[in-house]
């Protein structure tokens, strides 16, 4: 449970940088989550970047995903999503904001990574046009800092409810330091997420 105060949100740790490819890849310290920005052409009109192009995000993450689905939210300030991740049907998602600032966060559920059970967190906003890449394997969920956000992100499986699982947001073994001020406004849903201990996880 948040003890009222704002937290200091933990940083990224950019242990890796390349800045030689269409996406700048920004690594953290869980290195299989990554921050891509993509270049943004900008001048007295305005600004263009691509979003999304699949032979340029396959260069990035070393993966060639298929994305089936997209998905956007709306959401009010201290609005906390998450954290969500499918058991079965795994989805790597690719997120970025479109209006707003969020605090975006990734667990790592894979029993057989060096990071299992260990946390990242970002900050992302429309200043550099940042996306976060989350592969499957990871619990995905986001806390809304500015009076309201969009988030628009792609999946690389279909949803499926019935898989749908909730790690507690608030979970002690895990740790995640939310950068909170008072309570979060949460779905029922969310706020029944179970703890790391009992949570189902991925091979």
């Amino acid at each position: 449970m948040s003890t009222g105060r704002r937290r200091r949100a933990r940083k990224t740790a950019p242990h890796d940088c390349r800045e030689d490819l269409p996406l700048k890849v920004i690594r953290t310290d869980l290195p299989d989550v990554l921050i891509l920005e993509p270049k943004v052409f900008r001048d007295e009109r305005g600004h263009f970047f691509e979003s999304y192009n699949r032979r340029n995000l396959k260069e990035a993450i070393g993966l060639d995903v298929e994305f089936v689905q997209d998905n956007e939210s709306l959401s009010a300030r201290n609005v906390l999503r998450g954290l969500h991740y499918q058991i079965k049907q795994p989805q790597g998602k690719l997120v970025r904001v479109i209006v707003g600032e969020i605090y975006d966060v990734a667990v790592d559920l894979r029993r057989s990574s060096s990071t299992f059970g260990k946390w990242t967190g970002a900050i992302l906003s429309p200043a550099q046009q940042p996306m976060i890449w989350v592969p499957a394997g990871f619990a995905h969920g986001f806390l809304v800092l500015s009076e309201q956000a969009i988030i628009s992100y792609k999946t690389t499986d279909y949803y499926a409810p019935e898989h749908e699982r909730t790690l507690a947001w608030n979970d002690r073994g895990i740790g995640v330091l939310w950068p909170l001020e008072g309570e979060p406004l949460m779905s029922d849903k969310d706020r029944r997420g179970v703890g790391f201990s009992e949570a189902e996880t991925y091979p």
